[in-house]
Formats: C-alpha cells, structure tokens, sequence
C-alpha cells in the first residue's frame, strides 16, 4: 500500500509516519518502479503499535526500547517491566503537577467574579502582576507539558 493508505488505515497523518520513519522507530519502505513508498501489513501494525504507546504517553526513546523487544522475542522482558514502573512514576508526578496547577487556577478564578469592564478584572490584572514580578519565570514554570490534548510537541519529541 502507498503511505496515504498506510495513513488512513491506521489514522495517522502522511507527515508522522515520515517522521517515525526518519526516526528509525518505522523500517523504510521498498519503492515503487515510480519510487512511491511501499508499506506492507507489518509496517501498519508496527505503526500501530507506536501510536498506541505514545497514547499512553511514553517517549520515543521509550518506544525505542519497547520495540527492541518486540524485534527480539526470545529476550527477557525484565526492561520492559522496568521501563513501565518508571513511566507510572512519572504519569504519578504528572499528576501531582497537574493537581497543584488545578489549585491555582481556581485560586486565580476567584480573583474576579465576572460582569465587569476587562480592565477591573482580578484575573487579568493578577496575571499582569505575575508577568511583571522578577521572580517570573520565562520557562513556563509550572506548566505541564502534555496536558493539553493538541499540544503538539514536548521536548524534542512529537505527540503523534
């Protein structure tokens, strides 16, 4: 199948499966004699597979090793255990990040009980005194990246 069939049988954008492959997460595929790309059914469920575990939002150098297992099924899985153990522990602190930041959008929320001109509003203003403290932070502190479901991408990985 031609890589826009790839795309629409397993819901994923030309571009992403582009990108896994120069990655190396996706095996490059034959040519056509027109030199279009050539997928078979093992590139789908391998695809597949890297998006169900980026999904369950695990980095691509975690999938790397997931797929290293996959390519060697006579290995022991102990890594594999290992490797999920850390990403719950760090879906865990992501959840705390995200518990804290609820606190204080709802602390900010009360600062303005709506109704009134823009320039009175107690969330606008509190922001712009935040934006203008020397303690404020350009790096987004606070901020935790993945939580919202377009958001594109996070570190030097993309969310596909």
């Amino acid at each position: 199948m031609k890589i826009g069939e790839l795309a629409t049988l397993t819901n994923t954008q030309v571009e992403t499966i582009r990108f896994y492959e120069r990655e190396k997460l996706l095996a490059a595929p034959g040519r056509s004699e027109g030199n279009y790309r050539i997928y078979g059914e093992a590139h789908a469920e391998r695809l597949s597979f890297i998006r169900h575990c980026r999904g369950l939002d695990m980095t691509l150098d975690e999938i790397r090793v997931l797929l290293r297992f996959k390519d060697a099924p006579t290995e022991n899985c102990l890594e594999v255990n290992e490797l999920l153990d850390e990403h719950i522990g760090h879906v865990a602190e992501r959840i705390r990040e995200l518990r804290q930041l609820e606190k204080q959008l709802k602390s900010l929320r009360e600062a303005c009980l709506g109704g009134q001109e823009a320039q009175h509003c107690g969330i606008l203003n509190e922001l712009t005194e935040i934006a203008k403290s020397p303690a404020f932070s350009h790096s987004r502190e606070g901020h935790v990246h993945g939580a919202h479901a377009g958001s594109g991408a996070r570190k030097a990985t993309h969310k596909h």
